[in-house]
């Protein structure tokens, strides 16, 4: 599955403007770097005017949005550019959750590392929206969220890989009360209501909709991750 060009940038998930992860990196001086998501803060971009990293994204429309010099059309699916071996810095705001294996692509990221190198991330992971799937099991219809990764996996991933993780943890946000199909547009809004599951038909929608828990608001969870390659430069 691939994220519509027509969502957000993924700054625009909720919460998410203030643990953008680029702005905890350190600007790359000493080998290639990538941000491998559609677009940086603008805190990011003033950090690493001196040295902007290549970026990197499946979606000219997102990238055409953002300032920094370096922007190339790439499907992360594939992997990183090979020029990126030995990456001094590798950061992804908002965008390993869309790819079809984020535990491996985060492997690989991991491999692409030079000595040294950083690993900064943040993406929403499997805890988030338990409503949403909480009324869809009352409901006995799919539930159309899209699947995330398990954040306990993904730091596994780097401590496998020998990354020494200098932080690694979840945040939680929540949305006020408000009408279900409020909510569930919203999400829509945001991007964050694609699947890779069969579109409900309205029959499907209306029982999830009756089955919503009463009084509940919207949580997800966020997994800020800064990790470092062993072996210093």
């Amino acid at each position: 599955m691939k994220r519509s060009c027509s969502g957000p940038s993924p700054g625009g998930w909720p919460g998410s403007a203030g643990i953008c992860p680029c702005q905890r990196a350190p600007a790359p001086t000493w080998g290639p770097a990538a941000a491998c998501s559609a677009g940086p803060s603008p805190a990011t971009t003033a950090a690493w005017r001196n040295a902007p990293p290549l970026q990197l994204d499946l979606c000219p429309e997102l990238l055409a949005r953002n300032p920094l010099p370096q922007l190339r059309p790439w499907d992360l699916n594939g992997g990183l550019p090979p020029e990126l071996d030995g990456a001094a810095l590798l950061a992804s705001s908002f965008a390993l959750q869309w790819l079809e294996r984020p535990a491996e692509s985060l492997r690989l990221w991991c491999r692409q590392l030079a000595p040294g190198g950083w690993l900064v991330l943040a993406l929403p992971t499997a805890g988030s929206f338990p409503q949403w799937r909480q009324a869809a099991r009352a409901a006995a219809v799919p539930c159309s969220a899209l699947a995330l990764p398990e954040a306990t996996e993904l730091l596994a991933v780097t401590a496998a890989e020998g990354l020494a993780l200098r932080q690694g943890n979840v945040r939680r946000f929540s949305r006020r009360q408000q009408p279900p199909l409020e909510s569930l547009r919203a999400l829509h809004r945001l991007g964050a209501s694609a699947s890779r599951c069969r579109a409900l038909g309205p029959g499907q929608w209306r029982r999830l909709l009756r089955h919503w828990p009463i009084g509940a608001g919207l949580t997800w969870e966020v997994l800020l991750l800064v990790a470092q390659q062993a072996n210093h430069p």
